[in-house]
């Protein structure tokens, strides 16, 4: 049986592919044989899929565009078909697009959102997943955080329900969306100030909880862990709390519950 480097140089010196697609192939049978592309300052995990079943995401905060838009392309040509860049800021997103644009002979989807600082490189997973996961946040100043945790959830593969503005000062606002709590699969419940949304959610809903404290408040906040330790030392069962402003840990661990296997 032909190796399938054979093949591939077999198909350039017929000219059926260029030197170009030649050398991506043999890059993406190589990161695909050893695990890892080796790009000296990056070795992106090409087996995240296969091991976890979700594919390696990208902290876009302190690499640079150059950085960002080779390890996505190198996660692609080794078969990952969509990878999430977390903490990008626009100016940096529009460099990574513009390299990307340039370094691949297939153009590759690219899409940025500036209030979660998240983009989105080739395509995400179908939709899938025993039910929806409801993000509630408690008030607009949360928005960034909740949209991080709702974007990811829905590049997982996940139906998102958006319910926001529904904080504890006002109650009757939350209660207004008594049925969509029924019925999610899981709620991340995000919160600043006091951090008292999640308690309550908690005290509402058969699923899991899991508690996002931000960084919003006033000064005794101290940038959100007030928030914080009220969510840890929260009275309702079934609340867990991931860190500070982490939505994308949060929505992570909500789409693992949401596609266990149903009973």
């Amino acid at each position: 049986m032909a190796h399938p480097i054979d093949s591939i140089f077999a198909a350039l010196e017929q000219g059926a592919i260029s030197p170009a697609e030649a050398q991506a192939q043999v890059e993406q049978l190589l990161a695909q044989a050893q695990g890892f592309a080796d790009q000296g300052f990056a070795r992106p995990d090409t087996q995240r899929a296969a091991r976890q079943g979700v594919g390696e995401v990208v902290f876009g905060e302190g690499k640079t565009a150059d950085q960002i838009a080779s390890i996505a392309q190198s996660l692609v040509a080794a078969g990952q078909p969509g990878v999430l860049v977390t903490r990008l800021d626009a100016a940096k997103a529009a460099e990574v697009e513009r390299l990307l644009a340039g370094q691949s002979n297939v153009t590759l989807p690219f899409a940025y959102d500036a209030t979660s600082r998240l983009a989105v490189v080739g395509e995400p997973a179908p939709q899938g997943g025993n039910g929806p996961i409801v993000v509630a946040c408690a008030g607009t100043s949360d928005l960034p955080v909740a949209e991080e945790a709702a974007l990811t959830a829905e590049f997982l593969g996940n139906e998102v329900l958006r319910r926001y503005d529904v904080g504890v000062a006002g109650i009757h606002r939350l209660m207004a969306c008594a049925d969509d709590l029924q019925r999610a699969q899981v709620v991340i419940a995000v919160a600043g100030m006091e951090g008292a949304l999640a308690s309550v959610v908690g005290g509402l809903v058969a699923c899991p909880v899991i508690a996002v404290p931000t960084s919003v408040g006033y000064g005794a906040s101290f940038g959100g862990i007030a928030a914080l330790l009220a969510m840890l030392n929260s009275c309702a069962s079934g609340v867990s709390v991931v860190n500070i402003d982490n939505g994308f840990g949060a929505a992570y661990q909500a789409s693992l519950i949401n596609h266990l296997p149903s009973a």
